[in-house]
């Protein structure tokens, strides 16, 4: 039976994809034909080493001696399921994960249109559980969680000791739950905590508009993850933008944390030429099988790629793909780096294992995982887009010196409200922008930050990234192809 390719394991449900744990790229050749792979430069095989029937043996009498003679009674299922997650934690490989029939239950509920959670891709890295990327106007992006977070705890409790699903089950749950995550963020020097209202998350994975500069038209095309039907999506919105010729075109896979590799396939068929292949898969034996699009011109218009580090996996293949095969730049932040591809294998009781099986390339060989693809044009986003969520125990005044005093000073100067310094010391000047920023939105003008008064930057911070002109990644794409 063929199996059922797994898209995201989200925060708010789990999500496996491209994106896997993060990216879980699921890999299957009877879907990648018998077409266009050539068999490359790579060491026969060596057949798999013989059992060893004394070491399973070994196991069997490890399981006879715990049923039947430890202190207190246990269930034999129990013991088969915690030697298989002992196997797989001897690997040392967070993408290679087992799921028990629930779980398994759970997660194949994350493949429908719609899923009720936070709307964010986690990961495992080092044993920490980290975001990858929240999904666009999620609950968890309005709530200000980042790429790169460290989740602490959920609702109070340690994730400590806790698997990737274990933890994404503890994040997920009905719509209009809050759910509320300790967290440690990179240049924080102490954790915030952030609440996120639960809320229904549609898989809507491509946005498209045509944006007008400098007399050119260029098309612009978001893909916000790789599902089932992401690649019907993206080639509909491509071709009605070629039917109005436009004049070039930015891929958008900022915060794509990945999916399915059958669909970002599809995807850089449009685009990648027969020359180069557009991904290699490499086997333990280092074996590389490469495949390729049967395209015979490139595009009439050029193309750039929009990437930052929540561009996880399957957007590596695309950027990788379209750099190396067709010279088209990418512009922004370099990438998250996942470079293993995962198939998930029925155990016959409703259970599973996704295991890691092979590693895949770029189409000049190059294996970017835990290093990431740089991108052509570095451009880092505006202060605003890296301020963090505020932390209010009690108002911020004058004359207090603190982290969450250095956050509100750099959402003001992102706003555009002058408080005169940055570092966390509240000044004269620092009192006399929240005042402004206070009058500007009918609030109580007392120079102090309390409770509504953090809501309200926090909520004019939201929109202000939302503007094109502040999102100088996008800009720098539109002025790039403009000029070609």
């Amino acid at each position: 039976m063929k199996q059922k390719m797994i898209a995201l394991l989200m925060a708010g449900s789990i999500a496996a994809g491209a994106g896997g744990t993060y990216a879980v790229l699921e890999w299957n050749d009877a879907d990648n034909q018998k077409a266009q792979h050539e068999e490359a430069e790579g060491n026969e095989g060596s057949p798999a080493d013989e059992v060893d029937l004394d070491s399973l043996d070994k196991v069997g009498r490890a399981y006879d001696l715990i049923l039947s003679s430890y202190v207190e009674e246990v269930e034999g299922e129990e013991l088969v399921e915690g030697a298989i997650q002992g196997m797989l934690s001897k690997l040392e490989d967070p993408y290679s994960v087992y799921m028990d029939e629930e779980t398994m239950k759970q997660f194949n509920e994350t493949l429908e249109s719609t899923f009720e959670g936070i709307g964010a891709e986690v990961s495992m890295v080092d044993g920490k559980v980290v975001i990858v990327a929240p999904f666009k106007d999620s609950p968890a992006e309005k709530a200000g969680i980042k790429p790169n977070d460290q989740i602490l705890s959920i609702d109070g409790e340690s994730v400590e000791g806790l698997d990737l699903f274990e933890a994404t089950l503890k994040i997920r749950g009905e719509k209009g739950t809050v759910v509320k995550l300790e967290i440690a963020r990179q240049n924080l020097r102490n954790p915030i905590t952030v609440e996120v209202k639960r809320d229904e998350i549609p898989q809507i994975t491509v946005y498209g508009e045509v944006k007008k500069f400098g007399g050119k038209e260029i098309g612009y095309l978001e893909i916000t993850s790789f599902s089932e039907e992401t690649a019907k999506e993206f080639k509909v919105k491509l071709a009605d933008m070629e039917n109005q010729d436009v004049d070039g075109l930015i891929i958008d896979v900022r915060g794509n944390p990945g999916g399915l590799l059958t669909s970002v396939e599809e995807i850089l068929k449009e685009f990648v030429s027969k020359e180069k292949p557009y991904v290699q898969i490499q086997k333990r034996n280092g074996e590389k099988l490469r495949y390729f699009s049967t395209l015979n011109k490139d595009k009439p218009y050029p193309v750039a790629v929009l990437i930052d580090k929540g561009s996880a996996s399957a957007s590596e293949i695309l950027a990788g793909a379209l750099k190396e095969a067709e010279g088209y730049p990418l512009i922004g932040e370099k990438t998250f780096g996942k470079g293993t591809v995962q198939q998930p294998v029925p155990m016959g009781d409703g259970s599973n294992i996704k295991l890691t099986l092979f590693k895949w390339l770029t189409p000049d060989g190059n294996w970017i995982h835990n290093e990431g693809i740089k991108p052509d044009l570095e451009v880092t986003q505006p202060t605003i887009f890296h301020t963090h969520p505020l932390q209010i125990e009690k108002p911020l005044e004058k004359e207090m010196n603190n982290e969450q005093v250095q956050n509100a000073q750099q959402m003001l100067e992102g706003l555009g409200f002058a408080p005169g310094r940055t570092d966390g010391y509240f000044s004269a000047d620092t009192e006399t922008s929240v005042m402004a920023f206070q009058n500007q939105k009918g609030l109580n003008a007392s120079g102090k930050i309390d409770a509504e008064t953090a809501s309200a930057l926090e909520a004019a911070v939201i929109e202000e990234m939302k503007k094109e002109k502040n999102d100088l990644q996008l800009q720098t794409a539109i002025r790039y192809l403009s000029k070609q």
